[in-house]
């Protein structure tokens, strides 16, 4: 049997990556080994930027009108709301998305699977990976089906999207460096009421252990998030809700009707020391797991696949050199590394212990966060690193240039519903936007070669933005910024393609 991509994994980082090469004309095979899709999912929050990217897949609208938008956090001290913070004016100029859309992992799984269908594509599910060699030239893999039958694959490359504990990695025997929280999480879906009940997120800062109370689509429902790491963490296999809801009965003034699923898990902090070896690629959990600080997690590997899919399919059609799969790991591991320590520091702050973290956390930390949130700079700041639109490429080998504060690397800066500069962004290929005026010949090189350009007349205001008066800023298929370029010649332009070896699809 043979195929372009082999993809090991059918969570959503295996599915988005099967679904964006799908789209993109690759021919793909990817494989579970659980007999079914999960029906519990411990990830739930789906960030601005992943919003932003489901564009191209038309995505986005079916999370929405599925999910729930969170409005605001409360902060809780002592049975009380201390701090609330509103997520209203929060990003609402850098995002079409300014919110944290709350949509449960399983829910998730299954509308990526749908979407999958709908293009002829089904998950082989109930078989595994055995082993892989990598010899050179293509890929010759050990599938065992739901049977016990084995088959032999070939493919030109493999992805590892299977988890924390990836045969993949191990096969590669790349490092998997880190470490593991003392405490044991617990998640648990509820039907209850209370005035932590009214769909927004609260987080109780009383003790050193973690709660928090994430809104679900449906009257009543929450998810609860909270650890444990007294006499109770030494067998967490044995735990029940009734061992861990006194917390939220009593700080949260929770008034539990159903439980509808519980479960607790321990949480590592984890990089593998490399991304990729020869045709094997690690995405997703299975090249970085962290804590659920900031709901990170899933996002992260939904990032991992939309980075690698492109740049596979326009190897495999000839559009771009061997080399361009390098640029994976350099773009995507800085910033794992650099995820992983942020939500440790979160993490160990929401659960340091002793009398002057305790004073930190339920004194100082009330009276502080609303106060920083009304100040623009650090509320910007806040969103755009949760909401991941602040991740960048500058520095890496396709980001090239500069023009007014937006860099090559850089994600496109959203001006606005009025002007829409991101309608454009569903289209999964190389464009270039110019605001202000294209050159006479710019406009020519584009049609020549068949490169949509998109002009928007200038505004004032989206100098604000970052954005310079008729500089060319060369997108990626991914809709990141390749090139940015003050002179919005054709010369530079073709520089850059010829340069890299990459051709522009016609797709």
């Amino acid at each position: 049997m043979r195929t372009d991509v082999l993809i090991i994994g059918a969570g959503p980082t295996g599915l988005v990556l099967a679904l964006w090469l799908t789209k993109l004309g690759v021919k793909i095979h990817i494989v579970d080994k659980t007999s079914e899709p999960g029906t519990t999912s411990r990830a739930v929050a789906v960030q601005a930027r992943t919003l932003e990217l489901y564009q191209q897949l038309d995505l986005t609208d079916a999370l929405l009108d599925g999910g729930h938008k969170v409005p605001a956090v409360n902060l809780w001290v002592k049975g009380e709301k201390a701090a609330r913070v509103g997520f209203e004016t929060v990003g609402s100029d850098l995002t079409p998305y300014p919110f944290l859309n709350i949509f449960p992992q399983d829910k998730h799984e299954r509308l990526l699977i749908d979407r999958l269908e709908r293009l002829g594509v089904t998950v082989a599910r109930s078989t595994e990976l055995t082993r892989f060699t990598d010899e050179g030239g293509r890929v010759t893999a050990r599938l065992r089906g739901p049977d016990g039958t084995e088959t032999d694959w070939e493919a030109a490359y493999i992805a590892g999207c299977d988890g924390a504990r990836s045969l993949v990695r191990e096969t590669l025997g790349t490092g998997f460096p880190g470490g593991t929280y003392r405490q044991v999480f617990y998640v648990a879906d509820v039907e209850a009421t209370g005035p932590a009940f009214n769909g927004e997120l609260h987080i109780d800062l009383d003790e050193a252990d973690f709660l928090g109370i994430f809104p679900m689509a449906g009257e009543g429902r929450a998810r609860l998030i909270g650890t444990v790491r007294d006499e109770r963490a030494e067998h967490p296999e044995s735990l029940k809700f009734e061992d861990v809801s006194d917390r939220a009965i009593q700080h949260l003034k929770v008034n539990v009707k159903t439980v509808h699923w519980f479960s607790t898990y321990r949480v590592h902090h984890r990089v593998s020391e490399h991304f990729r070896h020869g045709r094997a690629f690690l995405l997703g959990d299975a090249a970085h797991i962290h804590s659920p600080a900031g709901g990170q997690g899933m996002n992260t590997g939904i990032g991992d696949a939309i980075n690698l899919a492109w740049k596979l399919a326009a190897v495999l059609t000839e559009q771009a050199p061997e080399a361009l799969l390098d640029s994976y790991e350099a773009e995507r591991i800085g910033f794992a590394r650099r995820l992983v320590a942020t939500t440790d520091r979160v993490f160990t702050f929401a659960t340091a212990d002793g009398p002057i973290a305790n004073v930190v956390r339920t004194r100082i930390a009330p009276l502080v966060v609303p106060v920083l949130a009304r100040f623009d700079a650090s509320r910007d700041f806040i969103f755009r690193t949760v909401s991941q639109i602040m991740l960048n490429y500058r520095g890496c080998p396709l980001s090239v240039g500069t023009a007014g504060q937006v860099h090559g690397g850089d994600r496109l800066p959203w001006v606005g519903s009025d002007t829409n500069n991101f309608a454009s962004l569903s289209q999964m290929r190389w464009q270039v936007h110019v605001y202000g005026e294209a050159s006479p010949a710019l406009t020519t090189w584009c049609t020549e070669h068949d490169l949509p350009l998109h002009v928007f007349a200038w505004q004032p205001d989206f100098e604000s933005s970052g954005l310079a008066k008729n500089a060319l800023y060369l997108l990626r298929p991914d809709t990141y910024i390749a090139f940015a370029d003050t002179s919005g010649t054709p010369e530079s332009l073709d520089q850059y393609f010829r340069s890299r070896g990459l051709r522009i699809s016609s797709r």
